[in-house]
């Protein structure tokens, strides 16, 4: 499926669920933050991977991809509205507008990081009505990727230690939900999700490799977001531990590991193929020179 298909299926979910939620009796200002937190888009890395999961496990119910896709996604821009808040990062901009405390205050802010995540768990019960067990499925692995313990709900709470784990720590913070999206896309096809953990674990920690050289090497104005963030908060930087250029290789490697986990399934080779190809989306071009 061609990638334009892809951003349909996931743009059209996330607008109905959004719908749903922002009605006529929705507070307005509330109402405003939740499609402020969600459009407009940015990569939409998770959702992609789940319906592309999905589809190479036969994605027989599209129906409860796309849903899956759509819980995803929501659940990422939940937890990106509550990273930007002030007791967390205190960012004032992401994808390159007001982050959403600082456009709609600090109360509104939270109340949009718990509607999307709420959101995101109706948006999977909906499916019961095509399947109830997939449904409950879905729910079960989205409740793991962003609650404890070991999902973005304790990434985020390894924060507030003052010796964290840091493996412990990467692994729920970015690794959860990359995890979540992978199993969600198996399970919303009917496959074993389990065994789809690996290629999310090794993808999301490819992409903190990334958004760890992005935080390096990257203006605010290139990437929509403040810079700096791990040095200024002294948090662990893979660019600090290995330099650019051990950074950059640790990242074509964890690509590498994770195409090589993909499962059997009818599309294993297509899947694997896709994985290697999007390597660059992961590879900040300011650091493309250090790959060799």
């Amino acid at each position: 499926m061609a990638g334009e298909d892809l951003s349909h299926r996931i743009e059209d979910g996330l607008s109905k669920s959004l719908l749903r939620a922002t009605g006529p009796s929705a507070p307005p200002l509330l109402a405003q933050a939740l499609f402020h937190s969600v459009f407009p888009s940015g990569q939409r890395i998770r959702p992609r991977l789940t319906l592309s999961v999905a589809m190479a496990c036969g994605d027989d119910q599209p129906v409860i991809a796309s849903a899956a896709a759509t819980a995803i996604e929501l659940l990422h821009c939940a937890s990106l509205v509550h990273d930007d808040m002030p007791c967390f990062d205190n960012a004032g901009i992401r994808r390159g507008k007001p982050s959403v405390h600082a456009a709609f205050g600090e109360p509104l802010a939270l109340l949009a990081g718990d509607g999307l995540i709420v959101l995101a768990f109706e948006t999977a019960a909906l499916t019961a009505m095509i399947d109830p067990v997939r449904s409950a499925s879905l729910a079960l692995i989205i409740a793991r990727a962003i609650g404890m313990p070991n999902g973005i709900v304790a990434g985020q709470g390894w924060e507030s230690e003052a010796a964290p784990e840091i493996e412990m720590y990467q692994r729920a913070k970015t690794g959860s939900l990359f995890a979540g999206a992978s199993m969600a896309g198996a399970a919303a096809a009917g496959h074993p999700a389990e065994a789809w953990s690996t290629l999310g674990y090794r993808l999301g920690e490819a992409y903190q490799v990334a958004d760890d050289i992005r935080d390096v090497m990257c203006s605010a104005q290139d990437i929509g977001k403040p810079v700096g963030q791990d040095n200024a908060l002294g948090r662990p930087n893979a660019v600090h531990e290995f330099g650019i250029r051990g950074a950059t290789q640790k990242l074509i490697a964890l690509v590498e590991d994770a195409a090589e986990s993909v499962p059997d399934c009818p599309g294993a080779v297509a899947l694997k193929a896709q994985i290697r190809g999007h390597a660059s989306r992961f590879l900040p071009k300011e650091a493309a020179q250090h790959a060799a």
